[in-house]
């Protein structure tokens, strides 16, 4: 037994129940000072003491820095339980409050370093020594090996995959009905195909043109690219090439650089090699034929990028069009275009049927960027301070949030997309959750609450590509819809009564009021950019859920061969609906 000098009334012994009580609120920040200075006095005589405080500050410091080891995903609405039991929430996703390094009032600095260095020590001997194997966890991972590019009246046929603009691509075949697409091989290579096509993507060095018309631009660090076909196989060597394959004949155009080929259908399957100007056909079985390499017979996919800009400003004025129509619409209270237009770089203009009771939306941080269209504007969210702030009173009996989104990352354990502030009764908060979940919390009285949310649906080889979200909440058939691209992915029986109220909002970022004094704000910003934003007072049907999407999705064309049954094979996730309550 040792007795703290300084402070007669305060005895800490070793081993002994106080002794782990001291060390316990070292970790959770709340020792006394005369627990400090007992605690500072036993760890200075008796080396063991000192080793077991050491182990379990290092122990402490790992789990609070691995949250998610025991904890499952948290609920968006947990914060407001907490509040309501009024003791202080999680300050962030995987962050830690109340956890204070271990500090010893008036002990040398030479002495905290010791202790801080243990710590390391020790934080890194229980890694290699198996703590951080059980709670090591794969990062993402993706098969993916291009990208979908560009698209001019693309149509798409079979029913492997619908691929959507900016959609990453993995290994097996597209098949391009009509219409122009190019494709981004992730070591740089780009094919341009010409419908009706087929090509199956191997690897990101290599494909095979089973039929039709395409060409390839291999930048140096692409050389090698390998492109086969029934009748010519074909290995970039710092070129660009086309191809026409059909059932007896395949052609190869060189244009610039050199390519070296195959024909494995001939007697004899030597390589050989072609150099700009120069062309080989192989027919049948037969030996390659030179001819010359003709550049017109491919001028459509040159210029493809100009009939891109042209396709894009088209579907850009139909959408206008469009939303002249919806804007008549007088269940839709707020309708955030996001074309700016003239107005001051802070304000965003609501165009919606309430315009005059709901003021003008306010820019807090954000930047202007490109949108759905090259000319159209879209603002980007990056930072914890990015959000556009907005007031819109009245109740509401039904509700639809609608939204254009393009995911950058989800950096939260919950990213909003628009949410009221606080936890007043009636309430809601939109949100999508680190494992690709979308989430609807409504709140009821006396810090009542529901979340409704869907199964995973946001993947990372979504992140980039411009998405249409949307939530239906219809207050008397208590019944909660989750639509992802127009259809819908989940379904969920409502337990909160109506009303439900708005109030002040914010896209994109959240402030937390309705926490205890002096608590800080919880951290729910968004990564991406938000082109569009629709709030009805009213429950949307299906239809016309599918048909707002349809009339803003960047390239109608795109999908447009596609029927509902088939819609899913596109990136779109579809599942049966079925009464959910989580």
């Amino acid at each position: 037994m040792r007795r703290n000098r300084g402070v007669p009334d305060v005895e800490i012994l070793f081993p002994s129940v106080d002794f782990d009580d001291a060390v316990a609120a070292v970790c959770h920040g709340s020792a006394t000072e005369e627990q400090m200075v007992a605690l500072r006095e036993v760890l200075r005589s008796d080396t063991v003491a000192r080793d077991q405080y050491l182990h379990r500050v290092a122990l402490h410091a790992y789990l609070a820095s691995e949250p998610e080891l025991f904890a499952g995903p948290v609920p968006e609405a947990d914060a407001a339980s907490e509040a309501a039991r009024n003791r202080p929430a999680c300050v962030a996703d995987g962050a830690w409050r109340g956890v204070v390094r271990p500090r010893f009032g008036g002990g040398s600095w030479a002495w905290g370093w010791a202790v801080a260095a243990g710590i390391v020590l020790l934080v890194g001997a229980a890694w290699w020594l198996g703590l951080g194997r059980g709670g090591h966890r794969r990062g993402e991972t993706s098969r993916a090996v291009a990208m979908l590019n560009r698209v001019v009246n693309a149509r798409w046929g079979g029913t492997e995959r619908f691929p959507r603009l900016g959609t990453p691509l993995e290994p097996g075949r597209l098949l391009l009905e009509s219409g122009l697409a190019q494709i981004v091989f992730y070591n740089g290579a780009r094919v341009v195909m010409e419908g009706p096509a087929e090509l199956r993507l191997v690897s990101s060095t290599e494909a095979v043109c089973v039929q039709g018309t395409l060409t390839a631009e291999v930048p140096p660090q692409a050389r090698g690219f390998r492109i086969g076909s029934p009748r010519l196989d074909v290995t970039d060597l710092g070129t660009a090439f086309g191809l026409k394959v059909s059932r007896d004949r395949s052609e190869l155009h060189v244009f610039e650089g050199h390519v070296a080929f195959r024909s494995p259908t001939a007697a004899s399957a030597t390589g050989q090699e072609l150099k700009e100007g120069m062309g080989a056909v192989v027919e049948g079985g037969g030996a390659p034929r030179w001819i010359a390499a003709d550049r017109g017979a491919f001028a459509d996919l040159f210029d493809l990028q100009s009939k891109s800009v042209a396709a894009e400003a088209r579907r850009y004025d139909q959408w206008r069009e469009s939303i002249q129509r919806l804007q008549r619409d007088p269940s839709l209270w707020v309708h955030l275009d996001f074309e700016h237009g003239g107005a001051q770089a802070w304000r965003l203009p609501n165009a919606g049927s309430r315009r005059d009771s709901v003021p003008d939306a306010t820019i807090v941080g954000c930047e202007w960027r490109e949108g759905r269209w090259a000319t159209k504007p879209a603002l980007e969210f990056r930072g914890v301070s990015d959000r556009v702030r907005l007031e819109v009173p009245g109740e509401l009996e039904s509700v639809t949030l609608a939204a254009w989104v393009q995911v950058q990352g989800l950096d939260r354990q919950i990213n909003s997309l628009f949410m009221s502030d606080g936890f007043q009764p009636g309430t809601l908060h939109w949100v999508i959750r680190r494992d690709g979940v979308l989430g609807l919390t409504a709140i009821g009285e006396r810090g009542n609450h529901q979340i409704l949310a869907s199964s995973p649906v946001m993947t990372i080889n979504q992140f980039g590509i411009w998405t249409h979200l949307a939530v239906v909440l219809d207050g008397p058939a208590r019944r909660v819809v989750h639509y992802v691209n127009g259809l819908p992915v989940s379904q969920h029986t409502l337990r909160i009564a109506p009303p439900f109220r708005i109030d002040a909002a914010e896209l994109g970022n959240w402030n937390a009021h309705g926490f205890p004094d002096h608590d800080p704000f919880l951290i729910r910003n968004f990564s991406g950019a938000v082109d569009e934003f629709c709030l009805f007072n009213r429950a949307l049907t299906s239809d016309e859920v599918s048909s707002l999407y349809g009339e803003g999705r960047p390239l109608a064309d795109a999908m447009a061969a596609l029927s509902p049954e088939t819609r899913s094979s596109s990136g779109s996730p579809r599942r049966p609906l079925s009464p959910r309550n989580p």
